[in-house]
């Protein structure tokens, strides 16, 4: 068994040192801070408040209406197993501009601290190949994080970034919970990144 060292905190801005280049749709709770932290809380990143296991359907649907923008769902373990077919028809429609995150701290921390399937057996990384998403990166240390950087800008999506990272806190960030207002801003930054 593969040994988990990284810490999820400023994880995300060694792969995204520039996030204003892509629209970000997140999931809820942990990888939802981590993401608003990395945006700060910006105009490009929309926030399924409220809709667990939304969060790569809605990422496939603006990959395919919007071919020309980079588009990147950030999502966590719990909130993966909650829509995992979903993997299916992205892999299926194949978008060339989507990539996905998952954050796996291998617990469910919003609803007590649970373990989640990944800390037992199941391993995202084959999932995702077995429903023939063809690009693949596992990181489980600081130096993967350079490898990430590179994977998420190289070659045609689908691509699946399994970050799994140890148990602890997500970014301590106060985002905007009004879902109206942030879908607003985002419609509006979309628009305008065109």
């Amino acid at each position: 068994m593969t040994e988990i060292t990284l810490n999820r905190i400023g994880a995300l801005p060694q792969i995204f040192p520039n996030p204003d280049d892509y629209l970000f749709v997140t999931g809820l709770a942990g990888p939802a801070r981590d993401a608003a932290a990395l945006t700060s809380d910006g105009a490009n990143m929309f926030t399924m408040a409220g809709c667990m296991g939304a969060a790569m359907t809605t990422g496939l649907g603006m990959a395919l209406g919007a071919p020309d923008k980079q588009i990147v769902v950030i999502a966590g373990d719990g909130e993966m197993m909650m829509n995992i077919g979903s993997m299916a028809t992205i892999a299926s429609q194949a978008p060339k501009n989507l990539t996905i995150v998952c954050i796996d701290n291998g617990g469910h921390g919003e609803t007590g601290g649970q373990d989640g399937h990944t800390s037992v057996r199941t391993n995202l990384a084959k999932v995702a190949e077995g429903f023939g998403i063809e690009n693949i990166l596992t990181v489980t240390d600081e130096a993967g994080l350079k490898d990430a950087a590179e994977f998420v800008k190289s070659g045609d999506g689908p691509r699946f970034l399994w970050l799994r990272v140890m148990v602890g806190e997500p970014t301590k960030f106060k985002r905007n919970m009004n879902p109206a207002e942030c879908r607003i801003r985002f419609k509006t930054a979309f628009r305008a990144a065109g």
